[in-house]
């Protein structure tokens, strides 16, 4: 199929190899399950009282999405400290290969990521939002287009962001893009 990326296909099999094996993957999967007494992650069927919560929950799957929504029109605004007040403490960038901690981000990525966002339009495909518990995982896509340092920029990109609820609301602790450019 034109347009679908497969397994066999080069590029894919690198970003997943960098994907899989990252540490943020793994900080990320170890808040999302919880071990049960034979060792194996929890899962909610579709009777379990987490799973039943969860579903009876849709003003948390709106928070957590509204919260993404925030950070991303904090960065078109130019706002550096609504979009940092949005991400916990010890929250992860991942992007380009790097994972960023929130100090080295805001010193010196956020300030591109800003001006990145300003200098260009992007139209995001819907949030979808998944529940366990006190964390959340919101998926989306992007086509973002414009100029940006003199470069014309036409390109599709993915989002995936974790979140998890605080005394404070949701707070963002993972974010990871990925881009075809």
């Amino acid at each position: 199929m034109r347009g679908v990326l497969r397994w066999r296909d080069s590029r894919v099999r690198r970003a997943r190899a960098r994907w899989f094996g990252s540490p943020a993957l793994v900080l990320m999967l170890a808040g999302m399950a919880e071990p049960t007494a034979g060792g194996a992650a929890a899962q909610d069927a579709p009777g379990d009282a987490a799973g039943t919560a969860a579903q009876a929950a849709p003003s948390d799957s709106a928070a957590a999405a509204a919260v993404v929504r925030a950070y991303h029109d904090a960065l078109a605004r130019g706002d550096s400290a609504a979009a940092l007040e949005l991400l916990a403490a010890d929250a992860v960038i991942v992007e380009g290969g790097a994972i960023e901690t929130v100090a080295h981000y805001r010193t010196h990525h956020l300030s591109a990521d800003i001006a990145f966002a300003r200098a260009t339009r992007s139209r995001r495909g819907p949030v979808r939002v998944t529940l366990q518990e006190a964390t959340a995982w919101a998926v989306s896509t992007t086509r973002i287009e414009g100029s940006y340092r003199g470069r014309p920029i036409a390109s599709n990109g993915a989002e995936l962001v974790v979140l998890s609820r605080t005394a404070q609301g949701w707070r963002i602790r993972a974010i990871h893009w990925s881009s075809d450019r």
